[in-house]
């Protein structure tokens, strides 16, 4: 069950993330989860958006670098030790974590949490072989 994330390259300089988030914002798309990482010269923001595929078309129509990349999103209990049982599962299936952010959930006592791999396949077949609930996109929104 794959989600379409949005990263968006931008140089790194002041006012570059209120301008990229103004622009989502004026297509009227709803964020519900999102990461920035940075360098000295450039940062990635990584978006979990309602419509993807409408926020991506529009963004590269502004002539901005952005692609979709499927990631994975699970549900996880607001427990000590829930995220660790996730990343154990994927762990002894030899399936290393490229990057993970969590989000919050409309659903009390869950979170959720976007997970970037290599192998999208090999994990959902893991993490549903141990119960681990998967999210889709529509679930998130």
């Amino acid at each position: 069950m794959e989600i379409l994330q949005l990263s968006i390259f931008a140089e790194n300089r002041p006012g570059r993330l209120a301008e990229l988030t103004e622009k989502i914002a004026s297509l009227g798309i709803d964020v519900r989860a999102l990461s920035l990482a940075d360098s000295a010269d450039y940062g990635v923001l990584r978006l979990i958006v309602a419509e993807p595929e409408k926020a991506l078309a529009c963004l590269r129509a502004q002539q901005l670098m952005a692609t979709g990349t499927p990631v994975l999103g699970v549900a996880v209990d607001d427990d000590p030790g829930s995220f660790a049982k996730v990343v154990r599962v994927l762990a002894d299936a030899n399936i290393s974590v490229e990057y993970a952010y969590a989000f919050l959930t409309p659903t009390r006592g869950k979170a959720g949490v976007i997970l970037r791999v290599k192998d999208n396949a090999a994990a959902t077949a893991a993490l549903q072989l141990a119960k681990i609930e998967l999210l889709s996109q529509e679930q998130i929104f």
